[in-house]
């Protein structure tokens, strides 16, 4: 018997509901399929430009939003931007064929969770949307290399340090590596023995003393002020955590 039941506007309880956004019908329509043929997925909408995905965005508060950067009107930067400061807690998840430096961190530091390209498989697509409907991040394997060499820059080091006039506890320290190693919540709890819920309360002051959006964010700024080896933060090769 299924464990599903209908809630608000008639969507499922305890499913994962997507928001589609891409220009190419070709590739909405796929992306439907792939989605809606899991059994805690459901589609909760399309949008076919900037405007849209916005507009949609508010009126069906998905779970998570699926965006392409290049569409027209405005772009996915733009949107997500928008979809942000209208609603700090959504979860968008950038699906787009672009992996240079400027589109990635423009769209981190926008709030984007995770950031895949178009050639990853259907399985890295759908665990994608399971990480950051949890709260997690999910880089592309490229983009997550891409983001740790950028690091060993020091002007950029510099450029992307945020201040803060209130200092991390011991504790916040510990979480934040942590965090930079890819460690879920459950995970980091187990960890440092201690609850899920202080592991997110703890999460949430990391974030807000360092003014940072999200914890893909805290994890780069841990990976900056060398809290955590880079070779150790979330695998090596693999995404750093995000909110």
């Amino acid at each position: 018997m299924s464990d599903y039941r209908s809630g608000h506007n008639g969507r499922q309880v305890g499913m994962i509901d997507v928001l589609i956004a891409d220009d190419h019908a070709i590739v909405r329509r796929g992306l439907r399929t792939l989605i809606s043929g899991e059994p805690d997925m459901e589609v909760a909408g399309e949008a076919s430009d900037g405007f849209e995905v916005v507009a949609k965005a508010r009126e069906l508060a998905p779970d998570v939003i699926l965006l392409d950067l290049v569409m027209p009107g405005q772009s996915g930067l733009e949107a997500i931007g928008q979809i942000k400061a209208e609603n700090p807690d959504a979860r968008v998840l950038v699906l787009t064929s672009f992996g240079d430096n400027d589109r990635v961190f423009s769209a981190i530091r926008a709030g984007a969770s995770g950031y895949l390209l178009k050639d990853a498989s259907p399985e890295q697509l759908l665990q994608a949307i399971h990480d950051v409907h949890s709260g997690e991040s999910h880089l592309h394997p490229t983009i997550a290399l891409k983001m740790l060499r950028e690091l060993d820059n020091p002007a950029a080091v510099a450029a992307n340090r945020p201040l803060t006039d209130d200092p991390l506890t011991e504790r916040e320290v510990e979480v934040l590596r942590l965090v930079a190693q890819g460690l879920s919540n459950q995970e980091i709890a187990k960890t440092l023995t201690i609850s899920e819920r202080t592991v997110g309360n703890h999460i949430g002051s990391i974030l807000r003393k360092l003014h940072l959006a999200n914890r893909t964010q805290a994890a780069l700024y841990a990976l900056r002020r060398g809290l955590v080896d880079i070779n150790n933060a979330a695998g090596g090769e693999d995404e750093p955590a995000a909110e």
